[in-house]
């Protein structure tokens, strides 16, 4: 008797043209090789806020060819940061830096965008020209369950910020905008604009896109989170609000690179549209009418294994994956991931400190010995 559980021609057929983890991707611009992403990560290990070689040693350690990778948030003012040793891509020798890290990962075959950042009032005094007090859109300090990493070591609470003048807005427009151009010019393919803690400004993508190139340019959001008290009441109707308007621009202006939304799970406290811990449906729900609302290349992120990844490609809940801490700690993700090797550990306590080797380009790769952190 024949067997029931044989598969038709048909069937075959179809499985075979279903997208996979490691099947090629076309961009608007670029076409990719597989479809998984080194998720910007801060690392702090830019002293000065210049990129020098560990950069670039980090970054190549993790390229492959057709590969893309996002770098870590890189600040667009001496305004912006709210890390230690965060780089910038304001002045000319920080372009000049980026330009050897960014040689150092197409040499290697990969594509790289530059993640643009400026954390508004998630920053401190310690971090301001002059000492001055962090500018936002609120004069309402985060909360005290939030601590900020001092350049020390330490962890600080979040001072009140000073409120931005309405005229004192296209300022940092602009400054994005220049920081793109900067980025251009310093070889990266594109920019990432971060929006995805509470950062998000429309009129900032409209300038970068006018700038560059709308198929240069991708958008990150996370209406879920509520990482550093960017909580909304109603993340699902934030996030579609949010593709409503990134759709209208890219009628005007074209194809944005992609979207890149955080999963809700990543949230700190678990809040999600029913304000409790969120389960495996009701998060993927949010992520389907995002994914299903945007019209364009669109990647999620946010504790996914590689088995979450497979899945996300496979039924189309995503078109990218972007990977973090495996990345870090396992500069062969692509590899491990294709063979479904075993993963090396990331060390927690090394992700922020000033070590330019040490849980940074130390990680082994396949058929090496683990090294000792």
């Amino acid at each position: 008797m024949a067997s029931t559980d044989r598969s038709t021609p048909a069937e075959d057929e179809q499985q075979q043209k279903r997208p996979s983890l490691f099947s090629p991707y076309q961009m608007p611009r670029f076409r990719l090789a597989h479809r998984v992403v080194l998720a910007p990560m801060t690392r702090c290990r830019a002293p000065d806020a210049v990129p020098g070689p560990a950069l670039a040693e980090y970054y190549a350690q993790r390229s492959t060819d057709g590969g893309l990778l996002i770098s870590e948030g890189t600040i667009i003012s001496p305004s912006g940061p709210g890390f230690p040793r965060v780089p910038g891509i304001y002045n000319q020798e920080q372009t000049d830096a980026w330009r050897k890290v960014v040689d150092a990962v197409h040499a290697k075959g990969a594509i790289f965008f530059c993640q643009l950042w400026h954390v508004g009032r998630a920053s401190h005094q310690v971090y301001q020209p002059g000492a001055a007090a962090p500018i936002s859109s609120t004069d309402k300090p985060i909360s005290s369950r939030w601590r900020i990493l001092m350049p020390d070591g330490s962890y600080g609470k979040y001072p009140t910020p000073r409120r931005l003048a309405t005229s004192e807005i296209p300022e940092i427009v602009e400054q994005y905008r220049q920081a793109a151009v900067n980025a251009i010019k310093a070889g990266f393919d594109g920019i990432e604009i971060h929006g995805a803690h509470g950062y998000l400004i429309v009129e900032v993508t409209r300038a970068v896109v006018s700038a560059i190139g709308a198929d240069r340019v991708a958008v990150r959001v996370s209406p879920a989170i509520d990482h550093l008290d960017a909580y909304d009441s109603n993340p699902l109707q934030l996030g579609l609000a949010v593709v409503e308007r990134l759709n209208a621009l890219q009628q005007e202006a074209g194809r944005l690179a992609y979207l890149h939304v955080t999963q809700p799970r990543y949230t700190a406290y678990g809040q999600t549209e029913s304000g409790q811990h969120g389960s495996a449906e009701e998060e993927s729900r949010l992520m389907r009418a995002v994914r299903g609302a945007y019209r364009g290349t669109f990647m999620c992120s946010g504790g996914y294994t590689r088995e979450l990844g497979v899945e996300a490609i496979e039924s189309g809940d995503a078109d990218l994956v972007s990977y973090g801490r495996l990345f870090i700690a396992n500069p062969d993700l692509v590899e491990r991931f294709r063979r479904d090797a075993p993963l090396n550990k990331y060390v927690r306590k090394t992700f922020y400190t000033p070590d330019p080797v040490v849980g940074y380009t130390d990680y082994t790769f396949l058929g090496q010995p683990k090294a000792r952190m």
